[in-house]
């Protein structure tokens, strides 16, 4: 991977933003395309809710607060919710929601 493309912010060794204030719209499309995936209109209200979550909160939120966001958003169930999000970030939701959203890497979480 290369974390030395002049127009990316500073990132650990796994690739995740080591300030989140450094994220903006062309670098999650720089993170996204790395992990093979397409912002769309499914993912960017997912990823638009998580800066949001975490400019109020200064944290990553946890993969239940993105469920409620679905739930609330899209009015699906809670287990659809959470389909939903690994059927987006088929590798995991820290491994890519977390880092497409300009998310240091939770350290506390699981890679899952």
């Amino acid at each position: 991977m290369d974390m030395t493309l002049p127009h990316m912010a500073h990132r650990d060794a796994e690739g995740y933003l080591l300030d989140p204030e450094t994220w903006d719209r062309d670098i999650a499309a720089e993170l996204a395309a790395e992990e093979r995936l397409e912002l769309d209109e499914a993912l960017w209200p997912i990823i638009d809710f998580m800066r949001a979550y975490w400019l109020e909160h200064r944290v990553a939120p946890d993969v239940r607060h993105v469920v409620d966001f679905l739930v609330e958003d899209l009015g699906l169930d809670r287990k659809a919710a959470k389909a939903r999000i690994f059927e987006l970030f088929p590798y995991g939701y820290v491994k890519q929601a977390c880092k497409v959203a300009g998310m240091m890497r939770p350290r506390a979480w699981s890679t899952g």
